[in-house]
C-alpha cells in the first residue's frame, strides 16, 4: 500500500525509518510546503508540494503529516485538516519495536516511534507524536495533535490536552490534566496540573 508523506524535515526521516521497519507501507514519495528546493529525503523523492494535494489524490490515497511539532501544533492541525477534507485515508503508524497494551486506542494519522509504551486502557488521540522510548501509562488520555517527546513520561490517568507538548524526558506525576496547547519543556518535573497555553516552568509558570 501506497503513503504520501506531508513535510520533510527531520522528524519525516524518523518516520521513513518506522514505516520501513513496519514493512506494511510504500513510500510513495514526500509532499513538501511550496517555495521548497529539497528534492528527496533519505532517497524519497519530493514528488509535489502542499498546493497540489487534490491533484496528487487522484493517484494516492493514504497520507501522514510528518512535519514535526515544537513550539506550537497549528502546522501539523492544518495539514491534516485539509487530507482529510480531500478524502486521504490517514493511518496510525506504530513501530514493531514500540508496545500498546491491551484496550488502549491509537487515533487516525498519529505515530508511535521505536521503543515507545502505550499503556493499557490509554488512549492517544489524531495526529500525534508519541516519540522514540516516549512512556503513556495505563488509563492516561493524550489529546489531537500533541507530541509526546523522546523519552517523556505521563503517569497513569493523566490527562494531556489537545496540541500539547511534552518535551523529552519530562515526566508528569500521575492523575494530572496537562491544558490544550501547554508547553512542558525539556526534563520537567511536573508535580501538579498545567493550565491551557500555559510554559510550564515549574512554580513560575506563565
Amino acid at each position: 500500500m501506497n503513503i504520501l508523506l506531508i513535510g520533510g524535515g527531520g522528524h519525516c526521516k524518523a518516520v521513513i525509518d518506522v514505516i520501513e521497519a513496519q514493512r506494511e507501507w510504500t513510500i510513495a514519495g514526500i509532499v513538501e510546503a511550496p517555495g521548497s528546493d529539497t528534492r528527496e529525503v533519505m532517497g524519497y523523492p519530493v514528488i509535489g508540494h502542499d498546493d497540489k494535494l487534490d491533484e496528487l489524490f487522484n493517484h494516492y490515497q493514504s497520507a501522514l503529516v510528518t512535519v514535526g511539532q515544537i513550539k506550537t501544533p497549528n502546522v501539523r492541525m492544518r495539514l491534516f485538516a485539509r487530507l482529510r477534507q480531500i478524502g486521504f485515508s490517514l493511518p496510525a503508524i506504530v513501530s514493531p519495536l514500540a508496545r500498546v497494551g491491551r484496550g488502549a486506542t491509537i487515533g487516525e494519522g498519529t505515530v508511535v516511534m521505536h521503543f515507545a509504551q502505550v499503556g493499557p486502557d490509554a488512549k492517544v488521540g489524531e495526529n500525534t507524536i508519541v516519540n522514540s522510548r516516549a512512556l503513556i501509562e495505563h488509563d492516561a488520555v493524550v489529546g489531537d495533535h500533541c507530541h509526546v517527546s523522546t523519552s517523556a513520561v505521563i503517569n497513569g490517568a493523566t490527562r494531556v490536552g489537545n496540541g500539547a507538548f511534552i518535551g523529552s524526558g519530562a515526566v508528569c506525576r500521575e492523575g494530572i490534566t496537562i491544558g490544550e496547547r501547554a508547553l512542558v519543556p525539556m526534563g520537567a518535573r511536573v508535580r501538579k496540573s498545567v493550565p491551557n497555553d500555559t510554559l510550564y516552568l515549574g512554580d513560575q509558570s506563565r
